[in-house]
């Protein structure tokens, strides 16, 4: 399997964390970002295969983030997964429309997100 790149968004260390390992673990490479605006500066043209993103985090919330990445060309295609202990349906249909195409609610199975992942990775 060629090697895909995963943009990780978590203002969380120890999540981000697991998520890589679960995510190393299936052959991905990983490139961390702390918030919003962090993940934007790493949106430089690096060909991310999937982004995920939590959603409530400091400085950029996921559906700033997710509205301002949709918005680059490199990244108007790139799948999203929101990653979040936000489960309001509210929040689901802000994601849905900001063009985010999973919505995974923590505390998540490890298997649950490679399976998402697996499906959303081009």
């Amino acid at each position: 399997m060629p090697n895909k790149t995963i943009l990780v968004v978590d203002d969380s260390a120890s999540l981000r964390q697991v998520v890589k390992i679960a995510l190393t673990g299936a052959g991905y490479s990983v490139v961390e970002a702390c918030d919003g605006q962090d993940a934007l500066k790493k949106a430089n043209g690096t060909k991310y295969h999937l982004i995920i993103s939590d959603v409530n985090m400091p400085n950029m919330d996921g559906l700033e983030f997710l509205a301002a990445v949709k918005q680059l060309a490199a990244y108007r295609f790139t799948p999203v997964i929101m990653l979040t202990t936000e489960s309001s349906t509210d929040k689901k249909q802000m994601g849905r429309e900001g063009g985010a195409k999973a919505w995974i609610v923590k505390p998540f199975q490890p298997e649950q997100l490679l399976a998402a992942v697996a499906k959303l990775v081009m």
